[in-house]
């Protein structure tokens, strides 16, 4: 799923940049980018990582980009709470994507990760963070509707 994103995001004309390389150096890079790898702190005070933070200056985007990928059932489903958490009290930007997919996770889980994301649960103090819930065709046609050549 990760590759898929940046395929479909280079495509629009977003450089894939791993974050320690831009951090070390901006100015090397542009205003269209899709740093991989980007950091933030976890509710647990130790270090986290989102696949992907998308930033663009020609569409005034600042995304943090989460890919959740279950082919089987497994436990990615049972960590939604506190990756909804972490994605509320300590990733820094104010839009969030979460996409889930590959179809084994619980479909209750991704049904409860949709209605808390959109209905702003626990987001008491967070009101003005837009946290959302997609799966992967849900997100190329936010691609395609959103970044038009």
């Amino acid at each position: 799923m990760e590759k898929t994103v940046e395929v479909v995001l280079a495509g629009r004309g977003f450089e894939v940049v791993s974050w320690r390389d831009w951090e070390e150096a901006p100015e090397k890079y542009g205003d269209e980018l899709l740093l991989t790898n980007a950091p933030f702190k976890t509710i647990y005070g130790h270090p986290g990582r989102s696949e992907f933070l998308l930033k663009s200056a020609r569409y005034d985007l600042d995304i943090r980009i989460e890919c959740k990928w279950q082919q089987s059932s497994g436990s990615v489903d049972e960590k939604f709470p506190y990756l909804l958490l972490n994605c509320i009290e300590q990733m820094p930007e104010r839009t969030i994507f979460i996409i889930v997919d590959g179809g084994g996770a619980k479909p209750g889980a991704v049904r409860w990760l949709r209605e808390a994301a959109a209905s702003g649960k626990f987001q008491e103090e967070n009101r003005d963070k837009e946290i959302v819930v997609m799966n992967l065709s849900e997100f190329l046609v936010w691609v395609n509707s959103t970044l038009r050549g």
